[in-house]
């Protein structure tokens, strides 16, 4: 990952703030620790929206809204992909080539629009590029 401009889809990051999820969340972590130091991560508004829901909702042990509020503030400072018309459309083109679901392919457009070289996701096939970004699975 050392140089790489990395997307970092929503379940990877909310692994990172569930200790429940054991390995994952050390992978995870780490991962996110390594995109603070390098300055390279990137996030679109799907993903930080997705991220609110699941930590004060889905998880285990849900956090407090200002919690949730606070990390998302801080990971404002990240390049963040704001999801618009166009995305859309870009998506449901993705969606026809590749037969993905909607929301998988406003990740990729997403990645791909914020300069990705790398995604970090567990819901794609793991080493596939699509438009010029590489799915990774970190776990």
């Amino acid at each position: 990952m050392k140089g790489a401009r990395v997307f970092v889809d929503t379940n990877v990051l909310v692994y990172a703030h569930d200790r429940s999820a054991g390995k994952k969340y050390e992978i995870a972590r780490d991962a996110l620790l390594d995109l603070w130091e390098s300055g390279l991560g990137i996030l679109s508004t799907q993903v930080l929206q997705e991220f609110f829901t699941a930590v004060t909702k889905k998880i285990a042990k849900p956090m407090e809204t200002a919690a949730a509020r606070q990390i998302i503030e801080d990971l404002l400072k990240w390049t963040v992909v704001i999801n618009d018309g166009d995305s859309i459309l870009a998506a449901v083109d993705i969606l026809d080539r590749y037969k993905l679901s909607f929301w998988d392919s406003m990740i990729i457009q997403a990645a791909a629009r914020g300069g990705a070289d790398l995604l970090l996701s567990e819901d794609l096939s793991d080493g596939q590029t699509i438009h010029g970004v590489r799915i990774k699975n970190p776990f």
